[in-house]
């Protein structure tokens, strides 16, 4: 574990609760990072930082130092990002937005490569976002996650499997089924084309 890190949960382990500062400035936009790409909305994402560092205040004493803190607390975001989801598919159908507008390094462009960007290829590319956008509102929780870590963050299976607690090949038949559904409403598109 990070030497700064080990040193803040071990003064708020100590009974100094003013440490977990440290932890909250040095994770919370990761956290807020993975969250916004599971969930697809500010709010909810906002909502899942705030659960998974209480969460992490409250179960510090768990936590073993295995693995890193930000592994763990990454961990707890993606598992509050999927409870989040199921209790609002619960509720009525999620909509997932591809752009985030406070962060325009973040922001997910689907383009087609062109020299001269005419008025076909714009509309193409603004075809492709809306299949993209639909088809990840489609994806079950699980897949989701699973393709935008593999995809989108670069993450191994192995840390796929262990942040979602499943299996390594379940892990990977999520990633295959998203790519299957994403392919498949991309297809005619690229045959059009």
């Amino acid at each position: 574990m990070d030497a700064i890190d080990a040193a803040a949960v071990q003064q708020v382990l100590n009974g100094n609760h003013d440490a977990f500062k440290v932890i909250v400035d040095r994770h919370s936009r990761i956290l807020f990072k993975v969250a916004f790409r599971i969930t697809g909305n500010e709010p909810d994402a906002e909502e899942v930082v705030q659960e998974t560092l209480l969460r992490a205040f409250k179960s510090l004493r768990t936590f073993e130092a295995q693995s890193s803190l930000a592994t763990w607390l990454y961990r707890i975001a993606a598992n509050q990002s999927l409870d989040l989801l199921k209790r609002k598919k619960r509720r009525g159908p999620a909509e997932y937005t591809i752009t985030e507008e406070h962060d325009p390094e973040e922001q997910m462009t689907v383009q087609v490569e062109t020299n001269d960007p005419d008025p076909e290829r714009m509309l193409l590319s603004k075809e492709v976002k809306k299949k993209v956008t639909a088809v990840m509102a489609q994806l079950t929780p699980a897949e989701r996650t699973a393709f935008v870590m593999r995809h989108m963050e670069g993450r191994s299976m192995d840390e796929i499997s262990k942040m979602l607690n499943i299996r390594n090949v379940a892990a990977r038949n999520c990633v295959f089924r998203a790519v299957q559904k994403l392919r498949r409403a991309l297809e005619p598109l690229v045959e059009a084309r």
